[in-house]
């Protein structure tokens, strides 16, 4: 959008540049004098196409370039920061106005006074950042949050789908600010949108997860507007933005997860915390299990802990619909989770 209105200004810039020009350079070029202006508007307003998208575009870097700092900045800095400019550049007023009666390099000290006064009173505002909070305590704003030392951390439409993410915050182990892209946004809404309903469904299931997030008063989500023409892809946008802005991303996306550590930017995997909290067992130990079908080997049986980690029972087809105490004789662990294998302790205990 900036793009387009930067192009624009010039476009009309060159318009009437191109007119003006005509009046300059008499006669314009051999032949009808509208001819030559018509051709210098032409010419006009091309250079100005193409300046303007160079302009805009570089506009375009250099406003997200400031956004991202802007986000890595505490509220409360902005804060005093703005008090600290409003102060200085109150002073230069006072001070440095008469002195724009001098002749010739008046206006240019009052400009010069506004810039270096403006720049020093942000500078001792933020140095004396700790007086301007107890102002704030004086007049009841109290709610002013120190500044966070958590990382920023990223949130991509897979963990938003999941729905863990939400619980994960409210125990109090994930603390931070999360931030979620338009751009990611936009994908929600479009899953959300679909006409395919386990699509329709999941995209739905993920704008409530991020509606439980936002009204929780102990979470800070905030939408960033940062967005990149170039990757389209969206897990590419992810990790360039996640590299700008030094942050993590959260995710249950195996891929995106191992694309993001090849280039460099750190990855929390909720699929990987749940495996870690799953309980441990170790050869010997007795638990009871419910056989819920047959398993791929002959006489196997199959059951599920409350966690869902797959329990497989040797000699157990029999029991299947049934309750049945079983002894641990092994522990595989796969890229897809945690597998038990284990006995029916009653076979254990004929086989002595």
């Amino acid at each position: 959008m900036i793009v387009e209105i930067v192009r624009l200004f010039f476009v009309i810039a060159g318009i009437i540049g191109g007119y003006r020009l005509t009046h300059f350079l008499r006669p314009p070029i051999p032949g009808p004098k509208v001819i030559g202006i018509i051709l210098y508007i032409i010419i006009g307003s091309g250079l100005g196409y193409v300046l303007g998208g160079i302009v805009g575009r570089r506009l375009v870097k250099i406003f997200n370039w400031i956004e991202t700092k802007i986000q890595r900045v505490p509220g409360l800095d902005l804060v005093i920061g703005l008090v600290g400019l409003v102060l200085g550049l109150f002073l230069a007023t006072l001070i440095f106005l008469p002195l724009k009666a001098i002749p010739f390099a008046g206006p240019y000290v009052v400009v010069l006074a506004y810039v270096v006064l403006g720049y020093l009173g942000i500078r001792l505002s933020l140095r004396r950042k700790e007086d301007f909070k107890g102002i704030f305590r004086i007049f009841g704003l109290k709610r002013f949050k120190p500044p966070s030392s958590f990382p920023e951390r990223i949130l991509d439409t897979s963990v938003i789908i999941d729905g863990r993410i939400a619980d994960v915050c409210k125990t109090g182990f994930l603390e931070g600010r999360l931030n979620v892209p338009r751009f990611v946004l936009r994908e929600l809404h479009t899953v959300a949108d679909s006409d395919v309903f386990l699509k329709r469904s999941r995209g739905r299931r993920g704008l409530d997860v991020l509606g439980v997030l936002q009204r929780e008063p102990e979470i800070e989500v905030q939408i960033l507007e940062r967005d990149f023409p170039e990757p389209v892809d969206v897990d590419a946008k992810l990790v360039q933005l996640a590299k700008e802005m030094n942050a993590t991303i959260l995710t249950t996306d195996y891929n995106l997860n191992k694309v993001a550590e090849f280039q460099g930017v750190r990855v929390l995997n909720i699929n990987e915390l749940a495996n870690a909290l799953k309980p441990t067992f170790m050869a010997g130990e007795e638990m009871s299990i419910r056989v819920v079908r047959g398993g791929k080997e002959a006489g196997q049986g199959v059951g599920y802990l409350d966690d869902g980690t797959m329990v497989v029972v040797e000699e157990g087809r029999k029991y299947v619909g049934k309750e049945v105490q079983v002894t641990v004789t092994g522990v595989l662990q796969t890229s897809a989770g945690r597998m038990i294998f284990a006995r029916p302790k009653e076979v254990e205990e004929s086989s002595v």
